[in-house]
């Protein structure tokens, strides 16, 4: 009873790996694509940029800087794989002025063709505690992590529906998946990224456009740039063991994008809490440690 048991789970997970493939969405052909990266002057924006026009991609750089763009798009270009080949450079602050972004990726659309892929990279960020933090801090990086991806994604939303095919990719953090010490200003703000992911995929999955949600951590980009290049469709988008662990304890009600995504996530999520729960407390053993040794210290001085 036991073997046979054993065999029909056997048989049930092969046959969920073989109709898997069925139902997740096709990979983006990158050859002849066009690509708009924000913030894709530097950082990750700058290797996801390179990598995708390594594969054949036409390429929208769209950042504040105009000095960092030139020298990026002379970067980016010396990997060419074809003449025809094009890298487009936009200086503007993609949190600021819906119009004027709107306007931009108009022109970008013009010159390249409608936008295939919009990766959102433009970011910043805040550390400190709660109460040192200036309070325009929390403003302005709302502004940059949450609106700069915002207004990008709504500009090219409409064309991608008419099209009926596009991916949209939001560059979270993995403290976008847990809050930690010193980011009250910059996790909600990662956070939201992923509130309006689930949204957004929610609404656009008929149009056959499909969402992503990538958690670096502190990132090695081009390590990065390499693992993206594999997850095209996948809704929750991670890097090493951490990013994987972490993506499966916070799935929640996030759309799965295969059967065997889900299966994972059922499987593994017990064990994954209780891993969780150790490094929670973990956490909370290293801040009151700090907390007990700063007021020894503050005491010493005082009684100097």
């Amino acid at each position: 009873m036991l073997l046979l048991a054993v065999a029909f789970i056997v048989a049930f997970v092969l046959l969920l790996y073989m109709v898997s493939p069925l139902i997740s969405p096709k990979p983006l052909k990158l050859p002849g694509a066009h690509v708009v990266v924000t913030g894709g002057s530097s950082g990750i924006g700058k290797c996801i940029a390179i990598e995708c026009y390594k594969q054949g991609a036409f390429i929208t750089l769209i950042a504040r800087d105009e000095n960092k763009l030139l020298q990026t798009k002379k970067e980016i270009e010396k990997n060419c794989v074809n003449d025809k080949q094009v890298v487009l450079c936009i200086s503007v602050d993609v949190s600021k002025d819906y119009e004027q972004v709107e306007n931009v990726l108009k022109q970008a659309q013009e010159k390249l063709g409608p936008v295939d892929m919009l990766v959102n990279c433009a970011g910043t960020s805040v550390t400190g505690k709660f109460e040192d933090i200036e309070v325009n801090s929390f403003e302005r990086l709302m502004a940059v992590n949450y609106l700069g991806s915002v207004y990008p994604s709504r500009a090219v939303i409409a064309t991608m529906k008419e099209r009926r095919m596009g991916r949209i990719v939001f560059v979270s953090s993995q403290a976008g998946q847990l809050g930690l010490f010193g980011y009250t200003a910059y996790s909600p703000t990662k956070f939201a990224l992923r509130g309006l992911a689930e949204a957004l995929q929610m609404e656009v999955k008929p149009y056959n456009i499909y969402v992503t949600v990538a958690y670096p951590p502190d990132t090695d980009t081009p390590g990065f740039a390499e693992e993206s290049k594999t997850k095209q469709g996948n809704f929750n988008s991670s890097v090493g063991s951490d990013g994987y662990m972490l993506s499966i304890l916070t799935s929640g009600m996030s759309p799965v994008t295969s059967i065997t995504e889900g299966l994972q996530q059922v499987v593994c999520m017990g064990i994954f809490r209780i891993v969780g729960l150790f490094y929670l407390g973990s956490f909370d053993s290293i801040v009151r440690r700090c907390m007990m040794q700063r007021e020894k210290s503050e005491s010493a001085d005082k009684t100097e």
